[in-house]
């Protein structure tokens, strides 16, 4: 696509004279264009002039969006001669008898510099073709004196770096434009709707216009129906275009190309009648057009190029695609069609280039007939993606597709060994592997290395054992090797040192052993990515230079030893957590000012946190250091418009107050300070966080009342796990935030936004905590959005429960325990439909135990011992569950569970139903199964199953991240609670 882009300009550069002077006479009587020009001589000083204006530097023509063939890259202006005739310059031409200049093409160019108002290139009044494209012009405004180009029918000014408003003028008196590309200038606007009527309204003749990436956010596509109807090509492309593309569009005369894609807020429909034309190009990939794609696409029978991913088509797949008998480019992943595709619908299309049926897996309800063998093949066929359908053999007419260069066939069931003759047939062409999530057995074969051609090899998530193979160092192209996800064992090869281009190694959850494959360095200075994770590596490595070039390095859990390694300036990545590293932080890692994620917990580190942090605060998105054994306060280096959105600091010995440049922190969501040696009073001043979900502050040395500021109306919004157990906190319970945590409220809206992880925008990285959840310590690998919790336990709170509890109906666990409360148990904690485990032991609570409890039908963990209720215990198929300890120790209670009947004159509660329906069972978080974690003797924790049975499940094979199924799953018995003489403290 990148070198397509330039080829067409250099071919255009050729066919805008043929087209000017087809279009012109050659007298210049006849038109009036041609009654005035400046002489030739004036036109050569005014072009050398206008080349000399610029410097020459090839970044200029390197942008990486656009792209260009080397042969049509150069500095043309650098060969042009004062004394010469600039008819013969390189980029210019004159007309053919009157000798002044119609068309200058001076694309991909290597200039640079700023387009100002008073160029000479203005005095060049007759030019009809202008192609400035790929040059850097520094963010030069579109100037309104090319309004002097009034006969100009050819306009490139793309991929130039040109900014701001598009000027009327270009439509005023650039009236007879056949083509205008202004694409991919970042910071060109079309202000809004007069504007963009303004602009097109006058072109009559337009036949191409591209926009590409020019922002008409503040344009309406309804103003698009004011197009002329010469239109033949329309490339609005990542035009940040919302609302409804108007449908006549489709039925324009001469319409043969049109691309929307990359609007992600674009809405409509195709055609359902009546739907012919000329189209070649249809591109509507990544907009929100829906409803059916209409049988009538067969009738378009010029079109040679579909592309329809990541949109919210539905109904049936259309079978009348076959009819397309030119098509050579369709593209139809991500979508949501149902039915079944017979393969052999596609037995006609031998043109077919590149071929992609890739749906979202979790929303895939289509079925991919494929036999084992039909009329089906594709000679021409370079690329074919068909993931995620359950094939369980290879595509049979693979072996007739002798230039293929990528195949994409994961997320299947294709089991057996990977067969020979696999690499065989595209020896010399296959670039591109995708082979993921599959259910391939046995050793990688050797004549994959056969496959000189082979850039990008990914057999992650399969079950392939034995060696990686040594002659993969003989693949002197191969730039990604994904090997993640299976079972191999042994060293690594060493010859990958051969592999010059080698920039991504990824064998993580394998079982290699080996220490760190120090030859890495050697030679590869183009490796930017090495992702060992959860193998066999061992040994001390911090001696070992790393790539200079290196972006991440990815180490966790292995038995690497001895200091940290120290990584170059490059790095953004950093993760070599559950290791043996000891030693302080280095302090070079401090230069590494793009680094996004520092994941250093479960290792046995000691010192301080460096001061020098504060210099990473700005690129920081990940600091994790829990599990260590750093002292010493918290530093200052926190900073404004820091990037910061996890800090996890729990498990050492860190000391003092808490920094208050924390409060920079605004794009925080997750602070685990657990099990430290913190103190002080309440960070109040976190609650100003708008982001922050998770703040756990247990096991600590805080104290005091836990108050609000005045100055906050709406404290943590957002926070869905406030845990501030094992602290010295007193007073009454903070009313103020339970009645502001809105996050726990409203579980189902939540729920219908589907199931999804916290730290999901991090590739690398997922969000994990440990909390008490009945009774017991639980590591959550991973944390959903719909958890909820709040934990004051063992502090020193005192005073009644808050009636405001019950509007937290999302909560899924309450632990009060271990405080001084006192009054009843409120009524409305029955309206916490959701929560499955409630904890209010050791407390004073007086009164019944109210008759709504029998209503919370998830609850599966109650624990009211050690208080001084009284009355008859609720009956109901729920609370029948709950054994004699969780109503121990209040003297004055009866009814089973305990062995104390109520009197005739005190009746227990009769059963109640839950209010909860199939439907409401139906949504919950939690799958209803039984999940048994043990410890020890093996403990039974019931705890919300369907959290830990879904993050087991495989990856989805859209990402590349493929993780094993690798649970760390702690638990640990809280202390038993004091006497009840002194129920506050429970630690």
């Amino acid at each position: 696509m990148m070198e397509n882009n330039c080829l067409y300009l250099f071919l255009l550069s050729f066919l805008i004279p043929i087209v000017v002077v087809a279009a012109f006479p050659t007298s210049n009587t006849s038109s009036p264009y041609w009654s005035e020009h400046p002489s030739h001589v004036s036109e050569c000083h005014a072009l050398l002039h206008f080349g000399n204006s610029f410097t020459i530097t090839l970044d200029a023509s390197a942008d990486y969006y656009c792209g260009y063939p080397a042969n049509t890259s150069y500095p043309k202006t650098a060969s042009w001669k004062n004394g010469t005739d600039c008819c013969s310059w390189d980029g210019v031409t004159c007309h053919t008898s009157e000798n002044y200049v119609i068309s200058l093409d001076l694309s991909c160019s290597w200039l640079h510099g700023t387009l100002h108002s008073n160029s000479t290139l203005f005095s060049l009044s007759n030019l009809r073709g202008l192609n400035l494209a790929v040059n850097d012009f520094s963010g030069s405004l579109i100037s309104p004196r090319f309004s002097v180009f009034a006969a100009m029918t050819h306009l490139n000014l793309s991929c130039s770096g040109f900014s701001g408003p598009v000027p009327e003028v270009i439509s005023q008196y650039l009236s007879n434009l056949i083509s205008l590309d202004l694409s991919v200038n970042y910071g060109l606007t079309i202000e809004d709707d007069h504007s963009f009527r303004r602009l097109v309204g006058n072109l009559t003749h337009m036949g191409e216009l591209v926009l590409d990436l020019v922002d008409m956010s503040r344009v309406s596509p309804l103003s698009l129906a004011n197009l002329s109807s010469t239109l033949t090509s329309l490339s609005l492309s990542n035009c940040f275009l919302r609302g409804i593309f108007p449908n006549n569009i489709f039925h324009l005369p001469y319409l043969r190309s049109l691309s929307l894609s990359v609007n992600i807020n674009l809405t409509g429909t195709l055609p359902q009648t009546n739907w012919t034309g000329p189209l070649v190009s249809l591109d509507l990939s990544y907009t929100k057009f829906h409803g059916l794609i209409p049988t009538s696409v067969g009738n378009l029978t010029s079109l040679n190029y579909l592309d329809l991913s990541v949109t919210e088509f539905t109904g049936p797949f259309p079978q009348s695609l076959g009819k397309l008998h030119h098509l050579t480019d369709l593209f139809i992943s991500g979508y949501k069609l149902s039915g079944t595709v017979d393969f052999e619908m596609f037995a006609s299309l031998k043109n077919l280039r590149h071929l992609s049926l890739a749906p979202f897996p979790e929303e895939n309800n289509l079925t991919l007939l494929l036999q084992n063998d039909g009329n089906c093949s594709f000679p021409r066929l370079k690329w074919l993606e068909l993931p995620g359908y359950n094939l369980t053999k290879l595509p049979y007419f693979l072996n007739s597709s002798t230039e293929l260069e990528g195949l994409n066939l994961s997320g299947n069931n294709i089991g057996g060994e990977i067969h020979e003759w696999f690499w065989r047939v595209w020896r010399d062409t296959l670039t591109l592997l995708h082979l993921y999530s599959n259910n391939f057995t046995g050793e990688i074969p050797s004549s994959i290395c056969q496959v000189s051609s082979l850039r990008l090899i990914d057999l992650s998530n399969n079950r392939l054992d034995g060696t990686i193979p040594r002659c993969l160092g003989n693949l002197s192209s191969l730039v990604r090797l994904i090997l993640g996800n299976n079972l191999l064992q042994g060293p690594m090869p060493q010859s990958l040192a051969n592999c010059r281009s080698l920039s991504h190694l990824n064998v993580r959850y394998n079982e290699i052993y080996d220490t760190f494959p120090h030859w890495l360095n050697a030679t590869l200075y183009s490796l930017t990515f090495i992702d060992l994770q959860s193998n066999k590596f061992h040994g001390v490595i911090n001696e070992i230079p790393l790539p200079p070039q290196l972006s991440s390095l990815i180490l966790s859990d292995n038995n690497f030893e001895g200091p940290l390694p120290i990584p170059p300036p490059t790095i953004e990545y950093f993760i070599v957590s559950d290791n043996k590293f000891g030693g302080n932080i280095p302090h070079q890692i401090c230069k590494a000012f793009g680094l996004e994620v520092i994941d250093l917990s479960n290792n046995s580190l000691t010192g301080s946190i460096p001061r020098c942090f504060i210099e990473l605060s700005a690129s920081l998105s990940v600091l994790d250091l829990h599990a260590n054994n750093f002292v010493g306060l918290i530093p200052e280096m926190f900073i404004q418009n820091t990037a910061l959105t996890t800090i996890r600091l729990s498990q050492n010995r860190l000391g003092g107050t808490l920094p208050r440049s924390l409060a920079y922190c605004k794009n925080l969501e997750v602070l685990d300070l657990s099990k430290n040696e913190l103190e002080g009073r309440f960070p109040f001043w976190l609650e100003t966080l708008p982001n922050l979900q998770v703040l756990v502050l247990r096991s600590n040395r805080f104290h005091g009342p836990v108050d609000s500021s005045s100055k906050t109306d709406h404290p943590f919004q957002k926070l869905r796990i406030f845990d501030l157990s094992n602290n010295n906190f007193s007073g009454p319970l903070p009313i103020k935030y339970i009645a502001n945590l809105i996050a726990m409220r409203n579980e189902e809206r939540t729920q219908r936004s589907g199931l999804q992880y916290m730290g999901g925008q991090n590739q690398f990285y997922r969000d994990s905590i440990v909390v008490v959840m009945k009774g017991l310590e639980i590591v959550l690998v991973k944390i959903l959005t719909v958890f909820t919790t709040i934990d004051f336990s063992s502090n020193f709170f005192e005073g009644e429960i808050p009636e405001a509890i019950g509007q937290l109906e999302a909560l899924k666990g309450l632990n009060f325990s271990h405080n001084n409360l006192t009054g009843i148990i409120p009524s409305s904690i029955g309206s916490l439909d959701n929560v499955e485990w409630l904890d209010l032991s050791s407390n004073r609570l007086t009164g019944e135990i109210p008759i709504t409890l029998a209503h919370l039908s998830f609850l599966s963990y109650l624990n009211l011992s050690m208080n001084q209720l009284v009355g008859p215990i609720p009956q109901s198929a729920q609370i029948d569950t709950f054994k004699i300890d969780s109503f121990d120790g209040n003297p004055g209670l009866c009814g089973h569970p305990l062995p104390k009947a109520c009197g005739t004159d005190s009746q227990p509660s009769p059963p109640l139903t839950s209010p909860k329906g199939e439907e409401a069972e139906s949504i919950h978080w939690i799958e209803k199964r039984a999940v048994l974690m043990g410890f020890g003797c093996g403990v039974v924790l019931g705890i919300s199953l369907g959290y830990l049975v879904l993050v087991t499940g495989r990856p989805w094979w859209l990402v590349k991240m493929v993780e094993r199924k690798y649970w760390a799953i702690k638990t640990n018995k809280l202390k038993k609670g004091a006497a009840p003489g002194n129920p506050a403290r429970g630690r």
